[in-house]
């Protein structure tokens, strides 16, 4: 009998390790755009922060910048699909939803419970990548053509030697208004999270022996009265806080000293619930703790250095790159980094500035500046400590995924690297990204010739709107797109014999998100945390097309009666001179809102 541990060698085009939403998506991109990818995760579900382990809300860049600046892409295609088939939104489910839609993809071998913990390199390259799969004892090495660090704690930086960084930079490196004025090795703490559940019965709670007391409010303010205006607040509703604040570890090692921050995380949050439950009059008798978070949810802690460090002055500029590939908006939102340690200088839990405008995030902040073959994508990115309060939001981490691994894709396709991609052929990219339901703030989709030419019957105008390349109203002030009746169809005649090959729609996802929830925090993010009696299920937007026909000649070639997405690509590969879309039952709404028709060759 062999008693040795296991080893085994697999080969890829691209190796992601980290399966969070970035590497999640990342993987997917490329996979659907032909690449082999082999993802590498290191706990039993994907979701990283979002995933029912730690369940961090997941936020992006619709907070300050205006309902319109809701991201699009994989990320709405993951929420319209949780609305579907989770509409409670139960947190396992969301893993569910989330591994389904990347594990059906043939292109993709998850390696789950895999951690990282060696490199090969041959110079400046990488060559292969191990880890250890606890469930089977095996040690699996992975060889690749490019590698993607998707960890968070960027694993392979100490692996490889790649550059990076750790810590809040001085004011006088990059010039930044909100940097500190000595530069240090802190870092934006870590957080674990509770659920409960309101009852309709008093519910007691006995915490746990090692739950720290706070007999008072003044526990977490240091002055009686200000939870709010410190950024402290314990109201716990469907719609209420989700006490993210319960935050250590800024100043110590986010990675190194993270276990024992999770064991001091832990008396914290129990005792935050019994200050809820015992402590004082917080109204509520009547709510039950449901779970409770052993993985924190970390904010910060290494960041690659790639050919473009991003700094607070892309970001309030509006970060117009020529090679912009993803985008964010959320505040400018720097943690203290001693959390509920805080020091007598700086109580506040946070310091919140707002951008106005969603910024351009550039591809050449998601390669290495001196690895050949490694890109990275999620909180690691190459930005400065002031840029990453703002970039380290899952809604734009995803976006930043899906870039990361569409250009993959690219470099793959002709054989060149990161860094090549990105200067020779982001437009390519850019294309890409659109033509798949990304939005890019600053970038036009260019639409197909043969619909620039082709007769509508429509207006003039609203051909125009149809094919403006924006898949959205440019303001909340319009509307947009072309309105139709149900039973309506939408022509679209070329005069000859034309070669179509994917026909490609976008409909209103409802911005406003109201025939979505009832739930305040439900229409930011389909995701739920606590749950009061208040709670309603999800639905699928009421502004999205459930049943439709295409009709190539007069002849019915595709119908769907059950759809609930709002980006609808449907393969055609035929000959015709005119395509029909015959509108037969949206979800809800009185008629048809479409944004946006194109054809992919």
């Amino acid at each position: 009998m062999n008693d040795k541990l296991m080893k085994k060698t697999l080969e890829c085009d691209l190796c992601v390790i980290g399966g969070g939403l970035s590497g999640s998506f990342a993987a997917l991109a490329a996979a659907r755009h032909g690449a082999k990818v082999i993802l590498m995760q290191d706990r039993p579900m994907l979701g990283g922060n979002a995933s029912s382990e730690i369940r961090m809300w997941v936020r992006g860049a619709a907070k300050d910048c205006g309902k319109l600046a809701r991201e699009t892409g994989l990320i709405s295609e993951l929420e319209e699909r949780n609305i579907y088939y989770n509409p409670t939104l139960v947190s396992t489910s969301f893993d569910a939803t989330l591994y389904g839609l990347v594990n059906e993809n043939e292109n993709v071998q998850l390696l789950m419970n895999t951690s990282c913990m060696d490199a090969e390199m041959d110079g400046n390259k990488i060559v292969s990548v191990t880890g250890w799969q606890m469930t089977t004892y095996t040690m699996i090495t992975v060889k690749a053509k490019l590698f993607m660090d998707c960890s968070g704690d960027s694993i392979l930086a100490p692996l490889t030697g790649a550059e990076y960084r750790v810590g809040r930079e001085a004011k006088s490196e990059f010039g930044e208004e909100l940097a500190k004025d000595v530069a240090d090795r802190r870092t934006m703490g870590m957080s674990v999270l509770l659920a409960a559940r309101e009852t309709d019965h008093p519910v007691k709670f006995t915490p746990p022996p090692f739950a720290n007391i706070y007999p008072t409010d003044e526990c977490f303010t240091g002055e009686m009265g200000r939870a709010h205006e410190l950024g402290r607040e314990h109201n716990i509703e469907t719609s209420g806080g989700n006490l993210w604040w319960v935050e250590l570890g800024g100043e110590m090692d986010s990675i190194h000293d993270a276990d024992r921050v999770r064991e001091e995380l832990l008396a914290c949050i129990y005792g935050v619930w019994d200050h809820i439950k015992n402590q004082g009059d917080h109204g509520k008798e009547n709510w039950d703790l449901e779970w409770v978070g052993f993985l924190p949810g970390k904010r910060e802690s290494r960041r690659y250095v790639g050919d473009l460090i991003m700094t607070e002055h892309d970001l309030v500029s509006g970060g117009r790159f020529e090679d912009e590939v993803a985008y964010g908006g959320w505040p400018i939102d720097d943690h203290n980094p001693y959390g509920m340690r805080r020091n007598a200088e700086e109580q506040v839990a946070s310091i919140s500035t707002p951008v106005k405008e969603p910024y351009g995030i550039s591809l050449r902040t998601l390669h290495s500046k001196n690895i050949d073959n490694l890109m990275f994508a999620g909180r690691n990115i190459s930005v400065s400590h002031v840029a990453l309060s703002s970039t380290r939001v899952m809604a734009t981490c995803s976006l930043i995924g899906q870039a990361a691994g569409t250009a993959a894709a690219t470099s793959l396709k002709y054989g060149i690297t990161p860094r090549q991609t990105a200067n020779k052929h982001y437009a390519e990219v850019q294309r890409q990204l659109m033509d798949d339901g990304v939005f890019l703030p600053h970038v036009l989709r260019k639409t197909n010739e043969k619909l620039v030419g082709a007769k509508f019957n429509v207006s003039d105008a609203e051909k125009a709107l149809l094919l403006n390349g924006r898949d959205r109203p440019v303001s909340e002030a319009e509307e947009g797109g072309v309105w139709q009746n149900v039973g309506d169809s939408l022509c679209m005649n070329f005069g000859k014999k034309e070669k179509l090959g994917t026909l490609r729609l976008v409909m209103d996802p409802d911005f406003s998100r109201m025939t979505i929830s009832q739930n305040f925090k439900m229409r930011v993010f389909c995701q739920k945390l606590h749950t009061g009696k208040d709670f309603v299920p999800v639905t699928v937007a009421n502004t999205i097309v459930k049943s439709f026909e295409v009709y190539a000649d007069g002849k019915l070639v595709w119908s769907t009666d059950d759809n609930f997405r709002s980006f609808v690509k449907i393969p055609l590969n035929l000959e015709a001179s005119e395509i029909c879309v015959k509108w037969l039952e949206t979800r809800g709404a009185e008629k048809v809102h479409l944004f946006s028709v194109d054809l992919l060759d």
